[in-house]
């Protein structure tokens, strides 16, 4: 069968639009599957990798999650001042870190929202608050809002249970700290806790995500 130089021309670019299409795929395919740092929508999901972060104490220190070489993982909590459900939680998160930091798994608090928008949230009034509270955790203040749009945290308070591995810090729970915001006493399901006791236990968290309660973070 003969062809024509037309033909023979149209047949070979025909054949490299295949192979181009077929390397496009491959690569979409690879990118999938790869073992992703964050999602699409800027925010994490349960198995990314949570990156390190370097975020000024109210004790003027400089603290990241690398500084914690014995810990097993961390709870981090996005968390306020001004908002009525961070307050309504702020015991239960000092207890939190007493009962966990030890073990393994200390809270580290973040401070997210816009100090301009809100002034009860600045350095001083989180120093004060701590204080008030007895803190026994960092808290540190976002500064240029740079680190929970990576978490995709849009409360206060929203929690992150990270566990550490030798590949980093993986997300395996995001979500409330539990089912009763308005009462200690009245909660029925411990959310955060589970959580950690099952990773502390070696086994997988059953409910890996809920629906964060609070106020939305604020920006300028």
């Amino acid at each position: 069968m003969n062809f024509s130089n037309h033909e023979l021309k149209k047949a070979n670019k025909n054949s490299v639009s295949n192979t181009l299409r077929i390397l496009a795929v491959l690569v979409c395919f690879v990118s999938l599957t790869a073992f992703t740092i964050k999602t699409d929508d800027g925010g994490y999901k349960v198995g990314d990798i949570a990156t390190d972060f370097s975020l000024k104490n109210i004790d003027g220190n400089m603290v990241s999650l690398s500084d914690y070489n014995n810990a097993k993982g961390f709870v981090v909590i996005f968390t306020c001042n001004t908002c009525p459900y961070a307050v309504a939680y702020e015991d239960r998160i000092v207890d939190l870190d007493k009962k966990y930091a030890s073990k393994g798994y200390p809270v580290i608090a973040i401070m997210p929202n816009d100090t301009d928008v809100k002034p009860g949230d600045n350095m001083q009034a989180m120093k004060a608050r701590a204080k008030a509270k007895d803190f026994t955790f960092p808290y540190l203040m976002d500064e240029g809002q740079k680190i929970y749009p990576q978490y995709g945290a849009t409360k206060t308070p929203h929690v992150y249970i990270l566990e550490k591995t030798t590949d980093g810090n993986i997300v395996k729970y995001i979500g409330a700290i539990d089912d009763n915001y308005q009462d200690a006493a009245a909660v029925k399901t411990k959310y955060a806790e589970n959580a950690i006791d099952a990773l502390l236990a070696g086994k997988e968290v059953e409910q890996k995500t809920t629906r964060a309660i609070g106020c939305s973070i604020k920006t300028k």
